[in-house]
């Protein structure tokens, strides 16, 4: 067994930061919380106690210490794990764990939670003794709610690195851990930024609705009833544009994702004007409410720039099953086949870039993204020769994970309680 971890500091008292710490402290384990300013520590430890559902009780919130990085860094020098959540910044990053190494003691974990930084880059040129001890712990909010922490060591790190983060992160933590490489925006990200982007390009040549597009995106792939439209109103345009940017920046020369990574031009023009999404009262959704207290719901209409009243979507049987709909040659079909097919495809293709296989990937996308089925299990849903024959026939390639499948002779990437690895030959599947 490996040493347990008993004491945690969190640097960065932001919504991530606090959310860890507040994690923690449920599990009954003591936690340093540092940020630039004690107050401003202290006021996220009051927030996690607040509101309508607390995310711990004030009885758990005595186990959180606030404190400032000017005044109390030394207070994480006996401290197991140090989690770094401050804002996306290399240097800032680089300048803070430069700080934390020369006073963390021997043996403890120093991890960060960026989703978009390469961790090489953060410990680069850093103390062998730092690389040794270091790893990403990506965390996905809210973090009460949301099961995912993508989990990837630094590639000096010792293996004991990620087996004491791994069982503290599943164990007390009770997260689901997904094991990833040092890629640009690991698994999820990658994978689910994709879909987001491309599908703003994607649904903007559908000729089809908001409402019909967030309604195929949801129950018939199986994927969150907000569909495309609704989730990015939940993340913030703000956002999506960061993480376009961060793409821009990281991404290989040759993926094809950097086709969609600028937003479209209504897109821009909302981000220009503040329209960001619920963050800021509405972004392609916004509730209004007349002068008789009615509510109601209205979309945005992209191409005259103006509000409407919502109208539901109406989706035929043949549209609320994937294995149908992505083959149906109308407007809706051509276009889950466009969105979700390459969605499918590019996933196929980045394994074992991004992970060494195929089940860390699905639960990726189930623990983060709130899928019922990763892609991976989609594929099987569809089914993958009939995929792989429509996706051929497009001018698309056999790689990946659907050329180990063709040339294994098998049919489907999971078989009972076993999955298909790049070896081309049938595992158990790893608990949870």
């Amino acid at each position: 067994m490996s040493a347990a971890i008993q004491k945690v500091a969190v640097i960065g008292a932001g919504t991530m930061g606090a959310g860890i710490a507040g994690l923690c402290a449920a599990t009954g384990v003591e936690v340093i919380l540092l940020d630039l300013q004690t107050e401003t520590s202290q006021k996220a430890i009051e927030r996690l106690t607040g509101g309508k559902r607390p995310a711990i009780t004030e009885e758990q919130a005595k186990l959180i210490t606030a404190g400032s990085l000017e005044t109390d860094l030394q207070t994480v020098e006996d401290c197991d794990w140090i989690c770094e959540a401050v804002v996306e910044n290399l240097q800032i990053k680089r300048d803070l764990f430069s700080k934390l190494e020369a006073v963390r003691k021997d043996g403890s974990l120093l991890t960060t939670n960026t989703s978009g930084i390469p961790l090489k880059d953060i410990y680069a040129d850093m103390p062998a003794r730092m690389q040794h001890d270091i790893a990403v712990t990506h965390f996905f909010n809210p973090v009460h709610v949301m099961k995912l922490v993508e989990l990837i060591p630094g590639s000096k790190a010792d293996p004991s690195v990620t087996k004491r983060l791994a069982e503290f992160l599943s164990g007390p933590l009770g997260k689901g851990v997904v094991y990833a490489k040092d890629t640009v925006n690991f698994i999820g990200n990658r994978i689910g930024c994709n879909w987001m982007l491309s599908g703003l390009h994607k649904a903007a040549e559908s000729n089809l609705s908001i409402e019909t597009v967030d309604a195929l995106m949801g129950k018939p792939v199986g994927l969150p009833p907000t569909g495309l439209y609704g989730l990015i109103d939940l993340i913030g345009l703000d956002v999506m544009d960061f993480v376009a940017k961060n793409l821009d920046q990281n991404l290989p020369t040759n993926d094809p994702g950097r086709e969609f990574i600028k937003m479209p031009a209504p897109e821009l023009a909302m981000l220009k004007n503040g329209q960001l999404g619920r963050k800021t009262g509405g972004g392609f959704y916004k509730l209004s409410k007349s002068e008789s207290g009615e509510k109601s719901m209205e979309v945005f209409d992209l191409q005259s720039q103006t509000w409407r009243p919502m109208s539901p979507a109406s989706l035929d049987n043949e549209h609320m099953d994937i294995a149908t709909l992505m083959f149906s040659d109308d407007n809706e079909g051509k276009f889950a086949w466009d969105l979700i097919g390459s969605t499918l495809a590019y996933t196929n293709s980045l394994v074992p870039e991004i992970s060494d296989d195929i089940v860390n990937v699905d639960r990726a996308m189930r623990w983060g993204f709130g899928w019922a089925q990763g892609p991976f299990e989609l594929l099987d849903a569809i089914g993958p020769k009939k995929f792989a024959e429509k996706h051929a026939a497009n001018g698309g390639t056999i790689d990946g994970m659907l050329k180990v499948l063709q040339d294994s002779g098998n049919d489907t990437f999971y078989k009972g309680n076993t999955y298909l690895t790049t070896a081309g030959n049938y595992e158990d599947i790893p608990a949870e």
